[in-house]
């Protein structure tokens, strides 16, 4: 942890990030319950809503990749955290007054959804610049159990306040957390010269990123199956906030309390998986991605299996433990492995194909987890995600994934060259100032 706080900026970029994702797990207490509690959405209605926040990635994902690519990172990391802050205030203040409804807060929810894709493009792609490719897994496990510890406590919290102020003014949380996020990210003063872009014919430069994911076999394979693990991920998610709220909770407003309490159980179960994804990528990064595709499904149906009464939080809370156990101890190695597979030239389109699809694919899983939840019953459409979930894993084991290594020099830029195992992060010394690092992972 010293020696990584020792390059320039990353102190910086960590402390954002801590700042903004500590009020963002606030918010996810608050905005499912401001929807089904307070505004009383239909089970249709919260699939939409959740489909509104990751619909522009789809939309507009490719085209945030280029962005990323022909200008600094760092800029567009600083604004859009301040406007995101801006406008959840503005959110949070309709929403306390009475005047907004869901639909509007869908709109509200869409165009936020804009901003975080312009920022998450960016953001993953500004790391590599911030420490070298050796110190990318560690660097990339240190944020993410950041953002575990988080998910531990955050929701916890969140819940908390929500039960005493009420939802509108919880959110104002998440919206300081952005502000406080941005300018501390302003402050960073690592040299990112202008990037010079070979192209300005943009279909060119999306296909380029295109090309780069869907070409090489192992590439292909691992975006692939982690696009559908997204897509029924998000039937699940859908579906288990309502029932934990609205079935397990009975639709008290004490009910999203227990839900921060699962989603805390979550947190502790990525915390430790954080800490083991270092240990594991040793044996093998793409053997720990696939891994993860095999056990998440696992983890899932044991919310399915859920009873009644407090031995049914408990299962819940398990299932949520199990699951972010999985995708703490992947989650490290597959962005260690995208960005060192990936030129720095490449980075934004790269992160942005990949994640644009992935959150993409909960455009349409949300909205179907709504419908199946409102026609099926909650515990038939938790099954129904399981299932999906559980045959991308099988397909994820049968491909080349479980060949993927990270790379400290991807020498051709229209394949990822699958080296070693990475070598110990934490040998390298610091170096002064930044190189043209190559890089790029998965945010999961």
């Amino acid at each position: 942890m010293t020696r990584l706080f020792a390059y320039p900026g990353y102190a910086r970029f960590w402390s954002a990030d801590t700042v903004s994702t500590f009020g963002t797990y606030v918010a996810t207490v608050a905005l499912p319950t401001l929807a089904v509690i307070v505004l009383k959405a239909s089970d249709t209605q919260v699939g939409l809503l959740n489909g509104a926040r990751w619909t522009p990635y789809l939309l507009f994902g490719l085209l945030a990749g280029v962005v990323a690519d022909r200008y600094r990172r760092r800029p567009i990391l600083v604004a859009t955290d301040l406007v995101r802050g801006v406008l959840l205030a503005v959110v949070a203040v309709l929403a306390a007054v009475h005047i907004v409804n869901i639909y509007e807060l869908a709109g509200f929810v869409f165009v936020f959804g804009i901003l975080s894709l312009l920022y998450d493009a960016a953001h993953q792609s500004y790391l590599p610049r911030l420490v070298p490719p050796a110190s990318l897994t560690v660097a990339n496990a240190r944020l993410e159990q950041t953002t575990a510890l988080a998910q531990t406590t955050g929701p916890f919290i969140g819940g908390a306040l929500v039960a005493a102020i009420g939802a509108p003014l919880a959110m104002m949380i998440d919206a300081a957390s952005y502000l406080v996020s941005g300018l501390t990210l302003a402050t960073i003063r690592v040299p990112e010269p202008v990037p010079h872009a070979e192209s300005r014919n943009l279909k060119a430069e999306m296909r380029e990123g295109l090309r780069f994911v869907y070409r090489d076999p192992v590439m292909r394979a691992y975006a692939l199956t982690l696009h559908a693990r997204f897509l029924f991920a998000s039937v699940i998610g859908t579906v288990f906030t309502l029932f934990v709220l609205r079935d397990l909770g009975a639709g008290s407003p004490r009910a999203a309390f227990g839900l921060g309490l699962v989603l805390a159980a979550g947190g502790v179960g990525a915390v430790i998986g954080n800490g083991m994804a270092q240990r594991l990528g040793r044996g093998g990064v793409g053997r720990v991605m696939v891994a993860e595709r095999l056990a998440e499904p696992v983890a899932w149906s044991v919310a399915a299996l859920a009873v009644s009464g407090a031995a049914g939080w408990a299962m819940v809370a398990g299932a949520q433990f199990l699951a972010w156990l999985a995708l703490g101890a992947s989650g490290p190695n597959e962005m260690a492995y995208r960005q060192s597979a990936t030129p720095d030239r490449l980075q934004g389109r790269v992160n942005a194909t990949v994640r644009s699809l992935n959150w993409g694919m909960i455009t349409f899983g949300a909205p179907v987890g709504g419908l199946l939840a409102q026609h099926l019953g909650y515990r038939p459409a938790l099954w129904a995600g399981v299932a999906g979930m559980a045959a991308s894993g099988v397909v994820a084991a049968l491909s080349p994934m479980r060949r993927a290594r990270v790379t400290e020099t991807p020498e051709d830029p229209e394949k990822p060259e699958i080296l070693a195992d990475p070598v110990n992060p934490e040998d390298p010394e610091p170096q002064e100032g930044t190189g043209e690092n190559t890089a790029k992972g998965v945010g999961v």
